[in-house]
């Protein structure tokens, strides 16, 4: 039987946040699932795309509080389109932002959306995540 490669995701922040706490709760709760994670803080998202296209990772976790995801999401997944990563790689968006964000973060791209509350459990990120990498890998073979 072969052995199932571990989900390797990297973490990150917009570049001027500074609300730390979401970003190193789901972080720790991902390592405990399994997961190895690449955490690289606060980053423009062309060097968050970069750092994974480097580190291979098979998702892109981002925690916002400070408004603008749909901006960001869609300068963050331009970017990985540019570097041709967005089909094999999972986005996904956690934090404070207006609940009629959600479907657009989701529309454009992101696997899941998690705002603060009992929709955002650790069964349900981690859940979310190791889904939507089964099924880019499996797209991508």
């Amino acid at each position: 039987m072969a052995e199932r490669k571990r989900i390797k995701i990297l973490m990150a922040m917009p570049a001027l946040e500074n609300h730390t706490r979401g970003l190193f709760t789901v972080s720790s709760m991902l390592r405990d699932a399994g997961m190895e994670v690449v955490l690289v803080g606060n980053e423009l998202p062309e060097r968050i795309i970069e750092a994974t296209i480097q580190e291979d990772a098979d998702a892109v976790g981002i925690s916002t509080y400070c408004g603008s995801p749909i901006v960001f999401g869609e300068d963050l997944l331009k970017a990985a389109e540019e570097k041709g990563i967005k089909d094999r790689t999972v986005f996904v968006m956690g934090g404070i932002f207006p609940p009629q964000d959600e479907p657009k973060l989701e529309e454009m791209g992101f696997s899941g959306v998690f705002p603060p509350g009992p929709r955002s459990t650790r069964e349900k990120i981690v859940a979310c995540i190791e889904n939507s990498v089964s099924i880019k890998r499996s797209a991508n073979r």
